[in-house]
């Protein structure tokens, strides 16, 4: 078998943005417990807060809640007080019963001269900061704090989270209660990845990050990363293809799209339409249901399902296969090819309702790719789509290992993650990406990459970074969010493609 030449390397840039669990946050916390880590936290929470109330006249209502989200509260509000501000305070616990920094943050806010309400006064704000509760909450807020968030979210000017917003989980992005909807989230440390996918996105608004004079143990604990906009690139600019003046079709690849049962052949016109826009030197789509071109695409070759095995450098299968004998046969026949292989949509769906395939898949030499949304990942991994919903990243882990795949988790902050126990959320993309065809769109992409040789952990993370992009740039040219349809994000994605390209 023909193989093209690996001309991609990988090199972690240090621009990429870490993402921290709470384990590794709270380790990290305990071996720097001798630094005076809620000064520093309530000092960045401060000068965010003077730049968001702007008006120096304007009252800060600051809710602190009982732990040590609330001592970096009280921090910030003793700051405010002293620089001439006239801050709120309000707290319905007992201060005597707070963790040992939190308790002197209380007792150095007194001797300030501040003072507290037990309940929220009424009054004019112009900016409301969320210390309720950090990282550690798990489980859903009642009683009074509950009613404290009810009134946060219906407040029309700035709402600054400490850390993560109150009732969000910020390991998963779960927000199983009431969870504040911050404008801002200033976090502490490092990232944490709930803040950007699931629920996380829709409740943190604006995120910044305060490193608290701790970058050097965030880098040596770092668990995951984040793609997004300001720093993707970066990842990716040493595996995108360089090309020589003296080439030719193939020696960018040639893709195999296998799909298009009768009255799905959309899907996988549209993925080859995709692979097309990002490089791939041929495309050929082989059909269940035969057409004899592509009148939108003429450079697609169409062929019968069965044909494309011989001619691809990469394949993928599932976009429009349907769930026939013959579909079946053609995913055996896919997983037992020793070439870079796609799974996606019906192709998933057959992969989950015939387990024996499974350890089929995992046995393969050639690079494997799988690319569920929710439902999809539920199947193969025999639960409900709520336990994947709620740890996205360790749904995606578990097929990665158990596939022994490169997995992208799609939704909300996609989760991509590698058999070696690699994982990133990216950070890109939009509601407008909530449409049929956008994850043909994006498995064109992804197999297009592989096809001309980039290794495929990269591969999956610049297709799902790119297709969010391309998405992002369709919105800001008012081509959405609302009725934003798949086709529409070729142009941007090549766009962008070759700005990369010419920025390397």
């Amino acid at each position: 078998m023909y193989h093209l030449p690996r001309t991609f390397t990988f090199a972690m840039n240090q621009e990429i943005r870490p993402l921290l669990q709470s384990p590794a946050l709270r380790q990290i916390e305990l071996s720097h417990a001798h630094l005076p880590l809620m000064e520093r936290a309530g000092s960045a929470a401060f000068a965010l807060a003077v730049q968001l109330l702007q008006d120096r006249t304007a009252q800060a209502l600051i809710l602190v809640g009982p732990g040590n989200n609330g001592g970096d509260a009280l921090v910030a509000a003793r700051l405010l007080r002293e620089k001439g501000f006239n801050p709120c305070v309000v707290l319905a616990s007992d201060p005597e019963r707070f963790p040992p920094d939190a308790r002197n943050a209380f007792l150095a806010w007194q001797a300030s001269g501040g003072t507290c309400y037990t309940d929220v006064p009424k009054g004019l704000y112009g900016l409301i900061i969320d210390g309720l509760f950090g990282i550690g909450l798990t489980r859903p807020i009642d009683g009074i704090y509950a009613e404290w968030i009810q009134a946060i979210n219906q407040f029309p000017g700035p709402v600054l989270a400490l850390d993560c917003p109150s009732g969000l989980n910020a390991d998963t992005g779960m927000a199983p209660g009431p969870t504040v909807k911050a404008s801002h989230t200033l976090t502490f440390i490092a990232r944490k990845p709930g803040l950007y996918t699931l629920e996380g996105p829709d409740h943190c608004g604006h995120i910044s990050v305060a490193s608290l004079g701790l970058e050097a143990a965030v880098q040596t604990a770092s668990q995951g990363r984040l793609l997004d906009q300001e720093t993707g690139v970066h990842a990716f600019t040493d595996q995108l293809p360089r090309r020589a003046l003296n080439s030719h079709k193939g020696s960018h690849g040639s893709v195999g799209i296998i799909g298009s049962a009768p009255g799905m052949a959309g899907a996988a016109l549209l993925a080859g339409r995709s692979a097309l826009m990002v490089g791939a030197g041929r495309v050929y789509v082989g059909m269940l249901e035969r057409l004899a071109v592509d009148p939108l695409q003429a450079e697609l070759m169409l062929r019968q399902a069965d044909e494309v095995f011989d001619l691809a450098t990469a394949l993928a299968i599932g976009p429009g296969l349907g769930a026939s004998h013959e579909a079946l046969d053609l995913l055996r026949r896919a997983i037992n090819c020793d070439k870079p292989l796609l799974i996606d949509a019906d192709g998933l769906n057959l992969l989950a309702a015939h387990p024996a395939l499974h350890r089929h898949v995992a046995r393969r030499s050639a690079t494997t790719v799988l690319t569920p949304h929710p439902l999809e990942a539920a199947r193969l991994l025999d639960q409900g789509i709520l336990a994947v919903q709620s740890d996205r990243i360790s749904a995606a882990q578990r097929l990665a290992r158990q596939f022994n795949a490169e997995v992208v988790l799609k939704g909300a902050g996609s989760v991509i993650a590698a058999p070696n126990g690699q994982w990133a959320i990216n950070g890109t993309g939009n509601p407008g990406l909530a449409t049929a065809g956008t994850g043909d769109v994006l498995s064109g992409f992804i197999v297009a990459l592989l096809a001309q040789g980039c290794p495929a952990h990269e591969a999956l993370a610049a297709a799902v970074h790119l297709h969010g992009l391309a998405a992002d740039h369709c919105v800001a040219n008012g081509q959405g969010p609302l009725g934003l349809t798949a086709s529409e994000l070729l142009i941007p994605a090549r766009r962008q493609l070759n700005e990369w390209v010419s920025q390397h």
